[in-house]
């Protein structure tokens, strides 16, 4: 169909929201050029907490494949598939589920926290759940509010490292470049909305999907929005036959590269060895007491043994002499010509001839002699023996000690295998992400007091990394990590053929969540392992381990959730202190003078907690008003100050709450 005859039909379509759908799908299957593929059947979840009903999905745990419950007889049921087959299977051998476009009400539980900060430091949060449904709620606590996405997602190796559709998928499989495709497309649409305008995503990923990604990453985020293609060299392979293929990338993108230059941003980091270098001068000097010459020799040695061993690059190598008042190192090769010539035509004379100096072909780099003499006094030009050599601009390098990223680096990879050994004290989760490696991405991109956000949370290196720069520069930065518990396919198959299903204690405690996020950042903040030996002195951090919880609809309807919601409150708040639990049914109010929100039950008690709020001192920064009413709502809303954002939530809690919908 050509588009204009489409868009003849479409305009006869009166549903401005059909009307867009259909506009939207046309332009996507239509399109001559960028990133085609095939956009897989939705996926879906397992959900082992919750009942088995009829009309619902389950997973038939003998083939893993998909059915809708038609009948349910004891525990005999009547399966029906997408192709409307049926099959008759027992209770037993089922699993609840819910697949993409069936609504599910999230909600957050509580597994543990680990608290050594101080009562005003916001909580990291660890949450455990499905990431395109964590990421669904998020888009309810935290929509453009964070700064920075760091996400190292699955590689698709072939080689059963992720799951699509609760199956390994497998080098076989035809169809695992659009299906891994369709899995990250539905993710990084959600993750945009988060980001601040000024918002940067991180994006690791290696060879198989690493074209594929910049494509897909230049439709969800924009080509111009494009910041870098950075290379990690981690490796060498000598067994390879052709090229040692031992990197790995960060697509780097902006929300919105307008906004992000707007700030003023300039991207930079310490030159390697500049403090050693910086010291060592100063060591040199005062041992010299001044004499130039000897501070100089031995300067110059030092300098050559730290670049034999690599422990210093050319960015401090150059700054290769001491000046001669002061010991400062500087480098003498700043080019005081104008380029392209056409610079400053005037005569320069030599501090100790007084003769005039050889001027440049060029002219000048300062037109104005008063601007070069200002230069001579504050002792940065470089004056030849005489009058022959044309002068130098100084450097210093205490005054340049920061550099422009590069695009390309190395870092060996192998070392995260036994720092993770180190804190366990056994192996139990391959390749981990590098913590010094991320670390230095979040110096780079993201302000001492950002959100920083990472949804494909593994062994938890984000989290770590952000508590670990905090501790470094006293920042105040904040993690929201979102892992899962799944397991490698090696455990999830010896676990089943021992007859442990998904949701048992069994199954689940050697899941990635269980038994490597959680205690490893309880390790590391407390500074005591899981077996009680002590690992370090602990860092200063809050961290909130929660579970993404499915809420019951009919509790939902009725509005009786609230305390599985409360920690969805608390995060959207700020997360300082501890989420807020009903106490009682007839409570008409929570606060808690450390926690960011507060919460009203009985809207006709706002001008007592108002009260309260107002004359106590407190960390609020939320009022939640939980109503039936509208009009009781607004109502209440009245009865506080500006300083506080009130929010009322209805008793359905519908629409804030109803998420995984076929439109979304």
């Amino acid at each position: 169909m050509s588009k204009s005859m489409f868009e003849v039909y479409l305009n006869e379509v009166t549903d401005e929201g059909l009307r867009a759908r259909l506009k939207a799908e046309f332009e996507r299957t239509t399109k001559k050029f960028g990133l085609v593929f095939e956009r897989h059947s939705p996926e879906g979840i397992r959900m082992p907490q919750s009942p088995v009903r009829r009309g619902r999905t389950v997973v038939r745990e003998a083939d893993g494949s998909f059915h809708k419950v038609r009948a349910i007889d004891g525990d005999h049921l009547t399966l029906v598939d997408e192709n409307g087959d049926v099959t008759e299977e027992q209770l037993k051998n089922v699993t609840a589920a819910r697949q993409f476009g069936e609504v599910v009400f999230p909600g957050l539980k509580s597994v543990g926290t680990a608290r050594t900060g101080g009562p005003e430091d916001a909580a990291h949060v660890v949450i455990n759940g499905e990431n395109f449904h964590a990421l669904e709620m998020l888009g309810y606590t935290h929509r453009e509010s964070v700064d920075l996405i760091y996400i190292d997602p699955p590689y698709n190796t072939g080689n059963k490292t992720w799951q699509y559709n609760d199956h390994y998928v497998a080098e076989q499989d035809s169809f695992k470049h659009s299906k891994w495709l369709s899995f990250m497309e539905r993710r990084l649409s959600l993750a945009k909305e988060l980001l601040k305008p000024t918002g940067v995503i991180v994006v690791a990923i290696g060879d198989e999907e690493h074209h594929r990604l910049r494509m897909l990453m230049d439709e969800v985020f924009g080509p111009n929005n494009f910041i870098s293609d950075v290379v990690w060299q981690g490796g060498r392979k000598n067994d390879s036959r052709y090229v040692s293929n031992g990197a790995d990338y960060m697509l780097i993108y902006a929300n919105s590269e307008a906004a992000l230059a707007g700030t003023g941003v300039r991207w930079r980091e310490k030159k390697s060895g500049v403090d050693e270098a910086l010291a060592k001068a100063a060591e040199i000097w005062g041992r010299c007491k001044g004499d130039a010459e000897s501070a100089n020799a031995e300067w110059k040695v030092w300098l050559k043994g730290q670049k034999s061993v690599g422990a210093s690059t050319d960015a401090v190598n150059r700054y290769d002499r001491l000046e001669s008042h002061t010991g400062r190192p500087i480098h003498t090769y700043g080019d005081l010509t104008w380029p392209g010539g056409g610079g400053g035509a005037y005569e320069v004379k030599h501090p100790v001839t007084q003769k005039p100096v050889k001027m440049p072909v060029r002219g000048w780099l300062y037109k104005d002699p008063a601007r070069m003499q200002e230069e001579i006094e504050k002792g940065r030009v470089f004056f030849g023996a005489d009058e022959s050599m044309i002068p130098r601009g100084i450097r210093f390098l205490d005054e340049l000690d920061s550099q422009v990223v590069m695009s390309v680096f190395s870092y060996d990879r192998k070392a995260t295998n036994g720092y993770l050994r180190e804190i366990f004290g056994d192996k139990r989760f391959p390749n981990p992400k590098d913590l010094n490696v991320i670390m230095r991405w979040l110096r780079l991109a993201a302000p001492k007091d950002a959100v920083i956000l990472d949804f494909f949370g593994g062994s938890g290196t984000t989290a770590e990394a952000v508590i670990r720069l905090n501790n470094e520069d006293q920042g105040t930065r904040q993690c929201i990590l979102v892992t899962n518990n799944e397991l490698s396919a090696k455990d999830d198959a010896a676990l089943r053929n021992a007859g442990h299903e998904p949701g048992s204690a069994e199954y689940e405690a050697k899941g990635v969540f269980h038994n490597v996020t959680k205690p490893r950042i309880e390790t590391v903040v407390t500074g005591v392992r899981q077996d009680g030996t002590a690992y370090s002195e602990g860092l200063p951090a809050n961290v909130e381990f929660l579970d993404l919880a499915y809420l019951e609809e009919g509790r939902v309807h009725a509005g009786l959730e609230y305390e599985q919601l409360a920690a969805l409150f608390w995060l959207k708040s700020g997360a300082l202190g501890s989420p807020l639990h009903q106490a009682s049914p007839t409570r008409a109010y929570e606060w808690d003078g450390t926690s960011s929100m507060a919460v009203l039950f009985d809207a006709g008690k706002s001008g007592e907690l108002a009260d309260i709020l107002a004359t106590k001192s407190n960390n609020v920064r939320r009022v939640f008003v939980i109503t039936d009413s509208s009009e009781q709502g607004d109502l209440a809303v009245e009865s506080f100050s500006d300083e506080y954002l009130v929010e009322p939530i209805y008793g359905s809690y519908l629409d804030a709450f109803q998420i995984n919908r076929s439109d979304s």
